[in-house]
């Protein structure tokens, strides 16, 4: 086993690079559903307690299938990082909201770190905590998702607006995404990288870094960051 992936508890398709889409990515990935939890018990609702049980149930079933590390499907399972890394005994990488001090150190203090989530109301300084960010850091929060900017999105993850069969346009969410993604950057003329909350970014993060040209963390750059260090490869070449 590669590495475990905690999904949410829906159903919609995901572009490669979504964590969901496990077509992408060179190594192999196990999911399990963290049963009962979805984007609206996950993301919106304040009370977040009834998800904690089935995420560690999740966690725990992965471990057994023998994934070297688990993470999870959507940044907000942030909130459960300190708990569930200590209910497994393998490394846990719950969002990839975990690279935003690395990303404040390669920087320096005079440069903010942009933390693009899919909805910034919904991310509070509970989730910012739990994965090791100083509250009032260098770091500034912009949600790609609000205002109705990116409606391709909607149509895969707001359950009351997608149609029966979710779908979307790959073309419109990366012309959407990636505008947004701008917008948020020129915004802050001191940003000196980007942090991508939500596992349905990635696919457009190269074209968004061809756009504004720095540091572009994901949960595409965890993944491949997690994997190199639970499997690490070995080296070949010539003295």
């Amino acid at each position: 086993m590669g590495l475990g992936i905690i999904l949410v508890d829906d159903v919609y398709p995901g572009f490669p690079g979504d964590v969901r889409n496990a077509s992408a990515y060179p190594f192999p990935i196990q999911y399990e559903i963290a049963e009962g939890v979805d984007l609206q018990k996950l993301v919106v609702d304040e009370d977040k307690s009834p998800c904690l049980e089935p995420v560690q149930h999740a966690a725990r079933r992965l471990e057994r299938m023998g994934c070297r590390a688990i993470a999870a499907e959507c940044g907000y399972f942030a909130y459960f990082q300190r708990e569930i890394a200590g209910h497994v005994n393998v490394p846990v990488l719950m969002s990839s909201l975990l690279q935003v001090p690395w990303a404040q150190q390669l920087v320096g203090p005079d440069k903010v770190v942009g933390i693009l989530a899919a909805s910034r109301p919904f991310l509070s300084d509970a989730h910012l905590e739990a994965v090791g960010i100083e509250i009032g850091s260098n770091y500034v929060v912009g949600g790609a998702m609000d205002g109705g900017r990116c409606p391709e999105f909607e149509n895969l993850w707001v359950a009351d607006v997608r149609p029966d069969l979710p779908q979307a346009v790959y073309e419109r969410a990366e012309r959407d995404f990636t505008a947004v993604a701008v917008d948020f950057f020129e915004e802050h003329p001191d940003m000196g990288a980007m942090v991508l909350e939500c596992t349905g970014f990635p696919p457009f993060a190269r074209a968004l870094q061809g756009e504004i040209d720095i540091p572009i963390f994901s949960w595409g750059t965890l993944l491949d960051y997690a994997y190199s260090v639970a499997v690490h490869r070995d080296y070949y070449g010539h003295v």
